[in-house]
């Protein structure tokens, strides 16, 4: 196993609900180790670059008016095989199908309302945290 960075978002309808904190304590109740974080507002144009391969798409409409809806907390964290660690941790993506203790069975509310974001492969990852963060803000 290696360390490794992946990147996450806890979504508008976590941070609107009050759940940040206790998915922060997951998060490094988990072993993670958070080497960026910021609160941040997406704009349509920040999902549609974020977003692009899903662009056109005829989900896409929701899912930017979820992600512009409030505020979101972006996440860079490091921890050997962060990533399938990470994506253990969220459960799967339809929080009915999610298992037991995951972040998505905690706190998900539907399968496009599912609190939390994970980047699914290492190519994913670093294009992810560089997108939302620069060298100067990771630890």
């Amino acid at each position: 196993m290696t360390t490794e960075r992946t990147f996450g978002i806890i979504k508008a309808n976590a941070v609107q609900n009050g759940h940040v904190g206790a998915i922060l304590a997951a998060i490094e109740g988990a072993g993670f180790q958070l080497r960026g974080m910021r609160m941040a507002r997406l704009t349509p144009e920040l999902c549609k670059g974020f977003y692009a391969e899903h662009v056109g798409k005829g989900f896409y409409p929701g899912l930017e008016a979820f992600m512009t809806e409030g505020p979101v907390v972006l996440l860079c964290l490091e921890a050997e095989n962060a990533i399938q660690r990470w994506r253990d941790l969220m459960g799967a993506t339809d929080p009915a199908k999610a298992a037991e203790g995951t972040l998505r069975k905690s706190y998900g509310e539907s399968l496009t309302r599912n609190a939390t974001h994970g980047s699914d492969s290492p190519v994913s990852a670093a294009r992810e945290v560089s997108y939302f963060f620069s060298a100067f803000d990771l630890v």
